[in-house]
């Protein structure tokens, strides 16, 4: 074909085999932050692998340059030599045919933004004179596309960020002209993966565009085009014609902001972070629209041949059909004649609406055999098994074996499903099920440091022709080691063996362990350290304690392995090193504290059949792309990162949810609409590829209003709890509750300040003074913000984040693991559960609703009706009633003393609690009207829409004065105040701190609790006020010191009861067989030792750079009047601890916190709750959402 433009002069040729410096590369793992790489290197071949395609045939080199080396699946070789100035990048590839047939069609170009700093240098053009490029004489073929501003030279043409790319031309060689052509006039695509740490030159990153790479967007009007040029400070911005209704399902992609500031000042001004919540999976609802299926043409899967990215409604068409411009790089592309079409009057394709991919948010194609390098792998399911005397004498080991067998007949892939088993306890047991065999043959190996795998061709066996088998071996392995009496475990071999067997297919692994691994290779120590607790050396704990459990995670991951990980802990057990082989390989962390089957059982068998038989998708990969001038800085969740943004994922199943920071990558945004495009190749279940692309179009704004009109405050808290998460780990708790804070109060800052003039998108100070601010303070919050705050103050109290000594270690990682991979819905109701009054609930409630049932609050599948809702308070609890709170993962009931006898009897058997032992009590779910309609409550809240699994719930019973169930429960009730910094605001008190902040909060950013002399909250009571004693007779009760684990999946207090053998609790845990649980290594800090010495747990944390006060703090908060309503007005209600004693009040008026309201009222909004009018300026605090 012809060549427009002249090649760039040849430069020195590159050393043999480099393509430049190696870009720093980030560390692989959950949360990285993406970098602008400064040139790409080529790397060494690699074998054919899951990842890595064999290299296809390279195409003859143009004449003028070498052949393009080939090497792996990559393309290697140094991008171009600048050309001369304004020479601009690669011209685009022409149309097969004489270059003279192809008339050039005139345009003009206009200069984008500066480049940041750091980027590709020369001073840029005049604002407001765009450079204008002649048009080349008729004949010449197409025009090369413009170049960067100021002369300086286009960085080369990027082949594709996807998941494959198209070679780019070899070193000092220009690309002159189409790629030799696919089926169809397609150009073929590379197939295979991007190698771990490889990035093919020329290829661009999803939202790391170079600056001047914006294609040709001022061409002259043609039919599918309507650009109009906006001019804004100074530079050029490209006007879309989008269809914004075409948008991805919310079950699908949920964003912060429904619009991306136009500039990087105004997002670094409105402090309003970016983000997106991906869940690719998500089951469709009753009413959804199933994803449309493309089967693509003789063309092929139409994407840019720059940035890879797919086609998708928002492109625009070009000279009547036979170009189109990507939204993400503006790179021009040739239609495929196969995939031609005419445009209308509108400039839109006439096949449009027959077509899923140009007018849906959400389209999965069907994967042509390029896009794998091997057969599809038939589901592959291997299980590691604990069974040391712990696993065997709780009743794990049991449970286990129960569920696996339950979900043989639902696992996917039907007659193509394979399966294994090795046990463990100070050795590894191998199990053949080779068909044929009246019974399973167990092989041992004892050398943990020589391990071999015997018979490996028998050990993962397909599951129909051995079914027999599996059954037999199922049903006797709780026998083959009742008389176990092995109390340690060495799991890290027992991984490498079962490495070894499933490593040719992958699959998912799941693992259950109930002890510290102590043998072997990836053996732990004990590292519980009292001491530490509450304080900011906490966090190491929290931290993994060894390399080898990541390294190997990262093998797992490149073998296509997910593993699933099933604690089972009654000690310390180190769940922060051994959940990083569910973090790098895509897996899920369950825990079951002081297993009970009597009561762990149901739930953990259920969540076991769910992960099995689910829609799980195999050997994925994801990558997200952004428009230019945006790129994606932070991914949150379980994945390995391979490259920069090559989300690696062996399983992907309907629960799996990816999270996203999107930042500014220059200065300013050159186009009227920002493009956010994810795409998922996988495997699924019948063995078939496909590629699920989601993609959806923002507008951009210059307004902070707009900006602020635009936030979802669900998806914002979502994105907002996994920041702080990041921070937790890589900082303290302390900075992460700080951060928490600070955000909050700077999104309500400039949802009030509103617009505000700026020069050169700059934010100007206010002209009248502190008028502006004060003014600002007196608007109330937006609709839409207004639950934003006690969302936040619930994630600062939540068990992953709070502060003081009685969280354990492992807790605390289980709830990170849980939030890090929560969707936005599940992330809600796990920061602020639902609390419900059972004892006075309606006769509908728990019966389906009916068409009289109007608006009333339902759940489920059957619309069950819910009871009424109260808000999450101390002041709500009543001595005669009983309350169900729930936070998606446990449900507690809560029994008051003097509740009503015949509810009581209906729900466990017996008139009153009182001098009950409570390991023993069950709760009744039929046989009478009101256990059968609580029955149908519980389980409506544990079904998910679409799910085909119902999760059993685990209802935890509380009674009222059992302090150490008690201190769990009070967690949850999020409104009250806390006894660590940073939780010791009530919800009232917080609201007055969000709309008063302090002017200069303490060093951090983070303001001060209640009690200091400060804007903000009230400080402590006026001199002659003090605090009102409690109740007459009332018992004064706070939170119990962190003592043994309890039956309800949390670590609680100290038991009524005497400890049991080894010092194990007797009461809410499963007795052990006699000669009791075996003890755990001496000094391990296991869950049964005492709190470490200091503060107790309900006392208030001492203000903020002050010392503690002299005497012994005061206790817990104590308990409403017995069957009373709390006072209508005055100082704080009871249930709040008292303020650190011997300060001084703050100046001004004493400042007392509006009382509650009214004892029973209904907490959702509308109606909010009643309120007393606010002090000045504060305005009152929303009402606690309903869901």
């Amino acid at each position: 074909g012809g060549v427009s433009g002249a090649p760039p002069p040849p430069g020195p040729p590159p050393p043999p085999g480099s393509g430049g410096p190696p870009p720093p590369r980030p560390p692989p793992g959950g949360h990285h932050h993406q970098q602008r790489p400064a040139a790409v290197p080529p790397a060494p071949a690699a074998a054919a692998s899951p990842f890595h395609a064999p290299p296809p045939p390279a195409p003859a080199a143009p004449v003028g340059g070498p052949p393009v080396a080939q090497m792996g699946a990559m393309s290697l070789g140094a991008p171009p030599p600048p050309g001369p100035p304004g020479s601009g990048g690669p011209p685009p590839p022409l149309p097969p045919g004489p270059p003279a047939a192809h008339a050039a069609t005139p345009f003009q170009t206009f200069t984008p933004q500066q480049p940041p700093s750091g980027g590709m240098g020369g001073p840029p053009p005049p604002p407001g004179q765009p450079h204008v490029m002649q048009p080349p004489p008729p004949g010449a073929g197409a025009p090369p596309p413009p170049g960067p501003p100021g002369g300086v030279p286009a960085p080369p043409a990027h082949a594709g960020s996807g998941f494959y790319g198209q070679q780019p031309p070899a070193p000092q060689q220009m690309q002159r002209g189409p790629a030799p052509p696919g089926p169809g006039g397609m150009q073929m695509q590379q197939p295979g993966m991007q190698q771990p740490g490889m990035q093919q030159p020329g290829m661009q990153q999803p939202g790391m565009q170079q600056p001047g790479m914006m294609g040709a967007p001022g061409m002259q009007q043609q039919p599918g085009m309507q650009p109009g040029i906006q001019q804004q400070q100074g530079g050029a911005i490209f006007e879309e014609r989008i269809d914004y209704s075409i948008k991805v399902p919310d079950r699908f992609l949920r964003l912060t902001t429904d619009c991306i500031p136009s500039s990087a000042s105004l997002a670094a001004s409105s402090k309003i972070p970016m983000g997106a919540v991906i869940r690719p999976l998500a089951p469709p609802g009753p009413n959804d629209e199933e994803v449309d299926v493309v089967q693509p043409g003789a063309a092929g899967i139409i994407r840019c041949k720059r940035c890879r990215t797919y086609i998708n409604p928002f492109i625009t068409w070009l000279e009547n059909g036979r170009r189109w411009r990507c939204n993400i790089c503006a790179q021009l592309n040739e239609c495929p004649s196969a995939y031609f079409c005419h445009l209308d009057e509108d400039g839109q394709r006439r096949d449009k609406m027959q077509r899923p991919e140009l007018h849906k948010g959400v389209v999965e194609f069907v994967a042509p055999a390029e896009y794998m390098v091997r057969p599809p792998q038939p589901p592959s399911y291997f299980f590691v098994i604990d069974v040391s005397v712990t696993a065997v004498r709780s009743g794990m080991l049991k449970s286990v074996a129960s569920a696996i067998k339950a979900s043989l007949d639902d696992l996917p892939g039907e007659t193509r499903t394979h399966i294994g088993f090795i046990t463990f306890d100070n050795s590894v047991h191998y199990y053949s099920l080779k068909p044929g065999l009246s019974r399973p043959q167990m092989m041992v190996v004892g050398d943990l440091k020589e391990l071999f795998v015997p018979a490996p061709d028998d050990l993962l066996v397909n599951l129909r022709d051995s079914r027999d088998i599996v059954e037999d071996f199922l049903d006797n392995l709780p026998e083959m080691f009742a008389k176990n009496q092995c109390p340690m475990s060495c799991l890290g071999p027992a991984l490498k063996a079962a490495f070894t067997v499933t490593k040719h297919v992958g699959g998912k692994m799941s693992v259950f362990q109930s002890v510290l691994p102590t043998l072997g290779d990836g053996a732990l120590k004990p590292r519980e350290n009292p001491r530490v607790m509450g304080t900011p050396d906490e966090v190491k704990l929290l931290r993994l304690d060894t390399k080898w459990y990541k390294d190997t995670a990262i093998e797992f991951s490149r073998a296509q392995i997910c593993v699933d990980m099933y604690f089972f802990p009654f000690q310390y057990i180190d769940i922060a090193s051994a959940s990083e082989l569910a973090r790098y390989t895509a897996g899920t962390v369950r825990t079951y504290v002081a297993f009970n089957p009597a009561v762990d059982g149901p739930k953990f068998e259920s969540e076991l059949k769910k992960n099995l038989t689910m829609d799980t998708a195999f050997e994925a990969v994801c990558r997200v792309r952004c428009s230019r001038g945006m790129r994606i800085s932070n991914f949150y969740g379980n994945f390995f990162i391979r490259g920069t943004d090559l989300l690696a994922l062996p399983n992907v199943s309907s629960d799996s949810v990816y999270t996203i920071d999107i930042v500014h990558d220059e200065q300013s945004v050159s186009s009227t609409a920002v493009t956010l495009q994810a795409a998922l190749l996988y495997t699924s279940k019948d063995g078939e590829r496909k590629i699920r692309v989601m993609t959806q179009a923002l507008r951009t704004t210059s307004l902070t209003s707009d900006l602020v009109k635009s936030i979802d405050q669900d998806a914002m808290c979502n994105v907002l709890a996994k920041q702080a998460l990041s921070v937790a780990i890589k900082t303290n708790l302390d900075n992460a509750r700080g951060r928490l804070q600070q955000i909050c109060v700077d999104i309500i800052r400039s949802a009030k300040n509103g617009d505000k003039r700026t020069v050169s998108g700059y934010a100007m100070p206010p002209q009248q003074g502190q008028q502006a601010d004060d003014d600002a303070k007196e608007k109330p919050i937006p609709d839409n913000l207004k639950l934003l705050p006690l969302y936040t103050l619930s994630m600062m109290k939540n068990v992953g984040l709070r502060g003081g000594t009685d969280v354990h270690p492992d807790e605390r990682v289980q709830a990170h693991q849980l939030l890090s991979n929560m969707s936005v819905e599940q992330s809600l109701r796990y920061v602020y559960p639902q609390l419900f009054a059972i004892h006075d609930m309606d006769s509908t409630a728990g019966l389906p609703a009916d068409a009289n049932s109007g608006k009333a609050k339902t759940a489920g599948r059957n619309n069950i009706l819910l009871p009424k809702v109260a808000n999450l308070s101390v002041e709500r609890l009543t001595s005669n009633g009983i309350f169900l709170l729930d936070n998606g993962v446990d449900m507690y009931l809560w029994v008051g003393r003097s509740s009503d006898p015949a509810v009581t009897s209906a729900l466990f058997g017996i008139s009153s609690l009182e001098n009950v032992d409570m390991s023993q009590v069950r709760l009744i779910t039929k046989g009478n009207d009101v256990a059968s309609r609580l029955d149908a409550i519980t389980h409506a809240l544990r079904e998910d829409d679409g799910e085909v699994i119902i999760i059993e719930p685990k209802v935890i019973i509380v009674r009222e004065g059992d302090a150490a169930m008690e201190a769990r429960f009070f967690w949850h009730l999020v409104e009250d105040r806390a006894s660590f910094s940073g939780g010791t605001f009530s919800y009232e008190e917080w609201m007055q701190f969000v709309q008063n902040p302090p002017r200069q909060g303490p060093p951090g950013g983070m303001g001060g609790p209640p009690g200091q002399g400060m804007r903000g909250p009230p400080g402590p009571p006026h001199p002659g006020q003090g605090m009102p004693p409690g109740p007459p007779g009332q018992q004064m009760r706070g939170p119990a010191p962190p003592g043994p684990p309890g039956p309800h999946g949390g670590m609680r207090g100290p038991p009524s009861g005497p400890p049991g053998p080894h010092g194990m609790p007797q009461q809410g845990m499963a007795p052990p067989p006699p000669g009791g649980m075996p003890p755990g290594p001496p000094g391990s800090g296991g869950y049964s030792h005492p709190p470490p010495p200091g503060r107790p747990m309900g006392a208030p944390m001492p203000p903020q750079g002050m010392a503690p006060p002299a005497g012994p703090p005061p206790l817990g908060r104590p308990m409403p009047p017995q069957g009373l309503a709390p006072p209508a007005g005055g100082p704080p209600p009871p249930g709040r601890p008292m303020p650190p004693q011997g300060m001084a009040p703050p100046a001004g008026p004493p400042r007392v916190p509006p009382p509650g309201p009214p004892m029973g009222a209904a907490a959702p909004p509308p109606p909010g709750r009643p309120m007393p009018p606010p002090p000045p300026g504060a305005g009152a605090p929303p009402p606690p959402p309903r869901y």
